[in-house]
């Protein structure tokens, strides 16, 4: 068997893992993603849909929790090699927010970070706690021989070309000052954010459309689902997009698959 050329890494904010089942085994038949993160399981571990996923030709690792959080690793062809679930230096912290794996080669960090509203207050609070973990764990990441990316939905607008109304949304703990210094800390890093620099900014590519007043169907989102590479990766980065026909599905998940492709 030939030895393929590119890899495509996928992430997707599924909203429900079993809810929306039909629409995440129709897009991997169409897409045939090799390396796939979803958040917002909504589902406790006994709960995933591990036989369907298999069936679909995927070996999976996955923490769930009951109602909301939790987070997966899908692998096309093989099993995911697991190296850490949940991030260190805050034993008590139980929410199913970040699993990684070795996959296909790469090192995969799949995370759902908090989404801090309302804000101020101790959601928000807790979204800065989490962020600043994020850095300290990415830092031991980012500089390894090895390619790695850091996949998922970071509940960050980066900067108000990644959002339709930015005076609308101000207030939000997605667009908040604290949140976006914290992203782009972690960029500083020498992370990679792989949908701006294969489309620029500027480009209203977006990954995440509320349920209200047909946003879905107008295009006025958000981009709040992240790809980021580290030096090794980004070297063999080759394109970037979203696929915007998940979301357009009756009863879609409020985000849509954003994927990229590498080298292999």
């Amino acid at each position: 068997m030939a030895r393929k050329k590119t890899l495509k890494i996928a992430t997707f904010n599924v909203n429900g893992v079993n809810t929306r089942l039909a629409h995440l085994l129709g897009w991997l038949k169409k897409e045939q993603p090799d390396i796939v993160g979803l958040q917002e399981l909504k589902a406790l571990d006994g709960a995933f849909p591990e036989d369907a996923i298999r069936e679909a030709g995927y070996g999976a690792i996955w923490q769930g929790q009951r109602s909301w959080n939790g987070v997966a690793l899908l692998a096309k062809g093989q099993d995911p090699v697991e190296s850490r679930r949940g991030l260190p230096w805050d034993p008590k912290d139980e929410q199913s927010r970040y699993i990684e794996a070795a996959i296909h080669g790469i090192v995969v960090g799949c995370l759902y970070l908090p989404n801090g509203n309302p804000q101020p207050g101790l959601k928000f609070d807790y979204k800065l706690k989490w962020m600043a973990r994020l850095q300290h764990h990415a830092k031991t990441l980012v500089d390894l021989p090895h390619p790695v990316a850091l996949i998922g939905d970071f509940n960050v607008v980066p900067t108000d070309e990644d959002i339709y109304d930015p005076k609308g949304w101000r207030r939000d703990a997605l667009l908040q000052p604290e949140s976006r210094e914290a992203f782009f800390k972690l960029l500083e890093q020498g992370w990679t954010d792989s949908l701006l620099t294969i489309h620029g900014s500027n480009s209203g590519v977006f990954t995440f459309w509320d349920y209200f007043r047909q946003h879905a169907e107008r295009d006025r989102g958000l981009r709040i689902d992240h790809l980021l590479l580290n030096p090794v990766l980004a070297k063999r980065l080759k394109d970037a997009g979203v696929d915007r026909w998940v979301r357009l599905q009756e009863k879609a998940s409020d985000h849509a698959p954003s994927w990229i492709q590498v080298g292999a």
